[in-house]
């Protein structure tokens, strides 16, 4: 078995979805679930076919994330994996959509923050072995600190 960490390449700010599936029908299934939770997401998927003809299958209402999906899957190449990339909402806004699709098996991360995938490859192909998302922590929160973070959350509208 060989491991190896493949960084998805993404602009700086553009936030990710990345997880595991199961049937062709993923595709189809994910755009309706993205598309139905908020109003002016932009998206693009790709889906990693694990057998039959093993395409990267794709979707999405943004050319752009979908070229930029289709990209990282190719490179990630683990199959009946699936990743999309969101402008104009956030992954906390679709993740429950997303958990609700029949075909989902699990979410590896949803973040902003720089990504490696850790693949696995064997005789029999490609798998998903984890992530890293982002940085180590740099210390422990100060009082001053959860003063920061809870008044971000009201300014952004996620706490009253």
């Amino acid at each position: 078995m060989e491991l190896s960490a493949v960084t998805v390449e993404k602009p700086e700010d553009l936030n990710l979805v990345l997880g595991q599936t199961h049937f062709i029908k993923t595709v189809e299934d994910v755009h309706e679930a993205l598309a139905g939770t908020v109003p002016r997401l932009r998206f693009g998927l790709a889906f990693c076919e694990a057998s039959g003809p093993r395409l990267i299958r794709h979707s999405g209402n943004d050319p752009e994330l979908v070229d930029l999906a289709v990209a990282n899957a190719r490179r990630i190449g683990a199959g009946h994996s699936f990743l999309v990339f969101l402008r104009e909402g956030f992954p906390v806004n679709v993740l429950n959509a997303l958990k609700q699709v029949p075909e989902v098996c699990g979410i590896f991360c949803a973040t902003a923050n720089p990504v490696q995938v850790l693949v696995a490859e064997t005789e029999l192909g490609r798998g998903i072995v984890g992530v890293v998302d982002g940085g180590p922590p740099l210390g422990v929160e100060t009082e001053q600190d959860q003063q920061d973070r809870r008044a971000l959350l009201r300014r952004i509208g996620y706490k009253l």
